[in-house]
């Protein structure tokens, strides 16, 4: 069959997609990667097919121009998507307004650039099934309009389907649905109407594994996380054993050479000085994944701390006993499928609601990075080196990982499906 996927053009979400897209390749399926212009080196050169659609459009430079708005979408879950994790938020006036700011300032300026080519393109192409990334709605549009079967790939929570649920438990008769109302006038224009997997595809498919996760629907599918950071090399002094017990500590922004004057991020790794020095008395070694502009800030380096701009994680948790990181999806994940316990210093959107999540399930301790001070990272980094619970409770959910099906072994089953929907 012909495998169209589609995404916004962030490295988080696509690192997240290309194993299954492998996966479904390697089994003789045709498949293609939809996305905007600039982002089509990124696929490439994870050795799949980009197609290039519609115009190039940055979200965080249109949100840098209101850094009162791009500081509200740092603070947690935007509206009316934090219901899905704060339930006292499921109001009816929560969820309609908080939609319609999302549809007006969110939803169209990623999508809109995309929808016509994308759209042309797959009923040229004429795919099967569609999988798209949980905003890029111009996936679901373009599926509408060339008859395909269409799927959501989750990188994280599935706020946007539990938001969803409540929504419509609370709408009745009322008129109001901004979501719908946007995604019907685009289903109009190609020849058919709004139908709610629309919002949320025929089916779903979640890559966390049950204890992190939100409770999924009926058409979600499970599939294991596997780990992908780009193009890496394994350097040489990872593959020798270390002299003390390894912490990796991450703030899991990826730089590049492109993002070396990006202000974006100035305020995120914030003062490490402190930090370093108070967790580097620990008898461990520390491997910390710093930029390079970021150590130059640095008044001295502990001498059990390694700095490096960069190093691929999974073979780096493979010799650690402990990791510090901000609470990532995909980070996250990595660490959990690796079975190290954790230190989850969440920042922004989600991440709270994962790090959270892990506490809970006891693989790892969460502090809130605005509030935790350099002691008490130290003294919750000791609790996850010396208290053996957490080494358990990190192997049993390696364990609820592995359990899911690989990409590989999931293609059979999106075959299944897509021959289930064809028949609805």
């Amino acid at each position: 069959m012909r495998v169209l996927f589609t995404t916004r053009p962030e490295k988080t979400p696509f690192l997240t997609m290309a194993p299954l897209a492998w996966a479904l390749a390697g089994a003789g399926h045709e498949v293609r990667f939809a996305c905007q212009p600039k982002f089509a080196g990124v696929i490439t050169q994870a050795g799949l097919t980009a197609v290039p659609v519609g115009s190039d459009r940055d979200l965080f430079q249109l949100l840098e121009a209101d850094p009162e708005s791009l500081e509200e979408g740092r603070s947690g879950i935007p509206e009316p998507y934090d219901a899905a994790v704060e339930r006292a938020k499921a109001t009816w006036d929560h969820l309609v307004n908080g939609y319609d700011v999302a549809v007006t300032w969110w939803h169209k300026l990623e999508n809109l650039p995309m929808i016509a080519d994308l759209v042309a393109f797959a009923r040229a192409w004429r795919p099967d099934l569609v999988i798209w990334e949980p905003t890029t709605y111009a996936g679901a549009i373009a599926a509408k309009a060339c008859g395909a079967v269409h799927a959501r790939l989750l990188h994280s929570l599935d706020v946007f389907g539990v938001t969803r649920e409540l929504f419509l438990r609370l709408k009745g008769d009322r008129p109001e649905d901004p979501l719908a109302d946007w995604l019907g006038s685009y289903a109009a224009r190609y020849g058919a109407e709004y139908t709610e997997d629309l919002a949320t595809g025929h089916f779903t498919i979640d890559q966390l594994p049950g204890s992190l996760a939100l409770r999924p629907g009926p058409s979600h599918v499970r599939m294991r996380y596997v780990p992908y950071g780009g193009p890496a090399v394994v350097p040489g002094w990872l593959t020798r054993p270390p002299d003390r017990p390894r912490v990796a500590l991450t703030p899991g922004l990826v730089y590049h050479e492109s993002d070396e004057e990006d202000e974006r991020f100035d305020d995120y790794v914030g003062e490490l000085q402190g930090l370093l020095d108070t967790i580097s008395a620990l008898d461990i070694e520390i491997v910390a994944t710093i930029a390079d502009r970021e150590r130059r800030k640095l008044a001295r380096v502990p001498p059990n701390l390694r700095i490096v701009p960069y190093v691929p994680l999974q073979p780096l948790l493979s010799t650690c006993v402990a990791a510090v990181h901000h609470a990532g999806p995909g980070t996250l994940a990595t660490v959990s499928l690796m079975g190290v316990p954790q230190l989850a210093l969440p920042w922004e959107v989600d991440e709270p609601a994962l790090a959270e999540r892990l506490a809970r399930h006891g693989a790892g301790l969460a502090l809130d990075s605005g509030e935790a001070t350099d002691e008490l990272v130290r003294d919750s980094l000791a609790r996850l080196l010396d208290e053996p619970s957490f080494r358990e409770r990190a192997a049993d959910l390696r364990e609820e990982m592995l359990e899911l099906p690989s990409p590989n072994q999931l293609v059979r089953r999106l075959e299944e499906l897509v021959g289930e929907h064809r028949v609805r």
